[in-house]
């Protein structure tokens, strides 16, 4: 997982790596960006966890769209914005956003499955743990989990 400073255009607007991690740490969503089964693109905002090391996880239906994207090409997007104020009379907005390149794998390992869940519970539900935890042992989770390893990433903020 590269931090890519010298992709960015305006390196003014570039984040600290530091103050970027804790976009991707704290992020509420992201959206994630794919190329199209049918040759366009495609994205969804979807809730995530983050391993804290070089990869997120993201749940979803048991089939659909997304996952026939990723069967498709499993290069893929996914940015986050942690802040967002339109600034009309400037004709501007002030944003912080992390934007990462990825690569997508579907997920079918029970190890790692249950890992994602329970990145995701920690997040989103820690007060549910315990349900989280009887519903995962008794495969009562019917989702897919999807790792993105993160390849490059960037940070940028103006505001």
């Amino acid at each position: 997982m590269r931090y890519d400073k010298e992709s960015v255009r305006r390196q003014k607007f570039l984040l600290e790596e530091k103050e970027a991690f804790d976009i991707l740490q704290e992020g509420e969503y992201g959206v994630l960006s794919m190329q199209s089964e049918t040759d366009g693109a495609y994205g969804v905002p979807l809730s995530y966890a983050w391993d804290g090391e070089s990869s997120i996880y993201l749940h979803g239906a048991l089939e659909g769209r997304k996952l026939r994207c990723i069967e498709k090409n499993e290069n893929v997007s996914f940015c986050i914005v942690s802040y967002s104020k339109v600034r009309s009379s400037q004709f501007t907005t002030d944003y912080k956003s992390v934007i990462l390149e990825c690569k997508a794998t579907i997920i079918d390992d029970g190890d790692e499955k249950q890992k994602g869940f329970h990145l995701l519970v920690d997040k989103y539900s820690p007060e549910m743990k315990m349900k989280a935890e009887n519903m995962i042992q008794k495969g009562g989770v019917k989702t897919k989990v999807i790792r993105l390893d993160i390849l490059t990433w960037t940070g940028k903020s103006k505001v």
